[in-house]
């Protein structure tokens, strides 16, 4: 079992940048799969980005394709979400969740993921 805390959320004009992180305050994400999603008011739950237990980067090609990176590490047992040239509507709360699944499985289906976080909200003002 894992328990996830998302963080580095905030308030970021366009263009600017922020990083999110995931940290296990409970267990070890290192044979986890992670993957970041997000959902704005009114909005289904969206993928962003996952990165599998041996870092294999799963992105299905996207609105953040180029501007969002996925990164992990284990020693920290966090995971981490650099998103560069923010847009208004990258504004939504952001979670990730870990999933035991192997990396062939559908990393953006949210019905793959076991433990989820409690969310960080990101705002991006025009």
């Amino acid at each position: 079992q894992v328990q996830l805390v998302e963080s580095g959320g905030g308030l970021v004009q366009a263009g600017g940048s922020l990083r999110l992180s995931c940290a296990a305050s409970k267990g070890s994400i290192s044979n986890y799969g992670i993957g970041w999603f997000r959902q704005a008011p009114g909005k289904e739950r969206e993928f962003v980005r996952a990165i599998s237990w041996s870092g294999t980067i799963l992105d299905y090609g996207d609105s953040v394709k180029g501007r969002f990176t996925i990164s992990r590490d284990n020693a920290k047992n966090t995971v981490y979400l650099q998103m560069n040239s923010l847009k208004p509507e990258d504004t939504a709360v952001y979670y990730c969740a870990a999933t035991l699944a192997p990396s062939y499985r559908n990393y953006a289906n949210p019905q793959e993921y076991h433990y989820w976080g409690q969310g960080t909200q990101v705002t991006v003002s025009s």
